[in-house]
């Protein structure tokens, strides 16, 4: 990879650790401040809208005001996000930091950041070295969000060090963190700015009706993933089979291994079977496993079927991320990033919300089932749409290697 590949890398790595960090910490501190469920919804809900709107932003304007410039922009105002979250006790102004679109509700895919790495990696890499770097630029943010977990998990301990350590307070370590992805943002060289760059902002034009097409079967997959989020998992595991925290703990983790290691392994497939064969056919089974826990007799069932699933539902990660930068032109590869990540954040929340619904109404693994279908049509759709889609040749003038 080039330098600024391995910038990039780096620079994802250090906001994964924050994200990972603050997905332990975020729910604990905002209930410990006394707020109610509905307070800590405006919240989440505000890092929901913030991530869609900042999202397409940066597909409408970024490469106008430069790539580079709009990723420091983005570090520095999650500095400034967890500063605000470590010493502000009122809600409004968690409200208005959320809304900047620099939080995530997710580790590997975090928004307007997404948007521009992709678009940035995939102008440093082409064919099999791009399906590699997103391999790789996924396994990143997986291992050291865990990692930023672990960290959270470690306060308790430190307080006995450190007595005025408090949940709240450890939002300041996001100010460091971002200051050095700032660093290195800026450090990036003009090669992975667009062609285009101060140009009046266009819209989709060659790519428009792939993208929107694909944009809408992203939004399903998101929809259906969102029956199953990792909390519910918890809960469900809880309630139908008595796990312990302790067992949850190591479960979670070994998800994250696994999953670290399935990024690895896509472009692998990849390279050998083509990027969308290697989306479905991945995909497809791990979402029969995931119908499966519905029926599930007992907590060794179900522990085998849900790291069946994880082992092959995240091979479309990468796939799919390589499959939009080269279906589209280069000069369109920041909208189309921005548009396909866009449509599959503004859909993710309603999931939960019709988890509980439909739980309390039919039955505790109902859920799964629906998400196994959902997930699965949706597989079917895409083979059936893209199949014969050719993609373009891409030239190899823009590869760069530097050492």
């Amino acid at each position: 990879m080039s330098r600024d590949a391995r910038r990039v890398l780096w620079a994802q790595g250090l906001r994964a650790w924050a994200y990972g960090l603050g997905a332990v910490l975020l729910g604990a501190t905002l209930e410990r401040r006394g707020y109610s469920s509905a307070q800590a919804g405006l919240v989440l809900a505000a890092v929901v809208a913030g991530t869609a709107a900042a999202s397409l932003a940066v597909g409408r304007w970024g490469d106008r005001l430069g790539r580079r410039r709009c990723y420091a922009a983005l570090y520095l105002a999650l500095a400034v996000a967890g500063a605000v979250f470590a010493l502000s006790g009122a809600l409004w102004p968690l409200i208005a930091v959320s809304l900047t679109g620099a939080l995530s509700t997710e580790v590997v895919e975090s928004g307007p950041f997404t948007s521009l790495e992709q678009s940035m990696l995939a102008s440093e890499l082409a064919g099999r070295a791009r399906i590699r770097g997103f391999g790789v630029y996924n396994a990143v943010a997986a291992a050291a969000g865990s990692l930023g977990a672990l960290a959270a998990g470690g306060l308790g301990p430190l307080r006995s060090l450190w007595p005025g350590l408090s949940d709240q307070r450890a939002f300041l370590l996001f100010v460091p963190v971002a200051l050095a992805g700032a660093v290195l943002a800026l450090r990036l060289t003009p090669g992975v700015e667009s062609a285009e760059r101060g140009a009046r902002p266009r819209a989709l034009e060659r790519s428009r009706r792939p993208v929107l097409a694909l944009s809408a079967l992203f939004a399903t997959d998101a929809f259906g993933g969102g029956f199953v989020v990792q909390s519910f998992i918890a809960y469900w595991l809880t309630a139908r089979f008595g796990a312990t925290l302790g067992q949850l703990g190591v479960l979670f983790f070994a998800v994250g291994v696994l999953q670290t290691a399935s990024f690895l392994v896509a472009p692998r497939l990849a390279g050998r079977f083509g990027l969308l064969q290697t989306m479905v056919f991945t995909h497809l089974p791990s979402n029969v496993l995931l119908a499966s826990l519905a029926f599930a007799p007992n907590l060794p069932v179900a522990v085998a079927l849900l790291l069946g699933r994880v082992t092959l539902s995240q091979m479309d990660v990468p796939t799919r991320q390589a499959y939009v930068m080269a279906l589209v032109d280069p000069s369109e590869r920041t909208a189309a990033a921005a548009w396909t990540n866009t449509a599959r954040y503004v859909v993710r929340p309603a999931g939960p919300a019709l988890a509980g619904v439909v739980q309390s109404s039919l039955a505790m693994g109902a859920p799964f089932l629906i998400a196994g279908v959902i997930k699965g049509a949706y597989d079917l759709a895409l083979w059936g749409w893209f199949r014969t889609v050719e993609l373009p040749p891409e030239p190899t003038s823009n590869v760069r290697n530097d050492g």
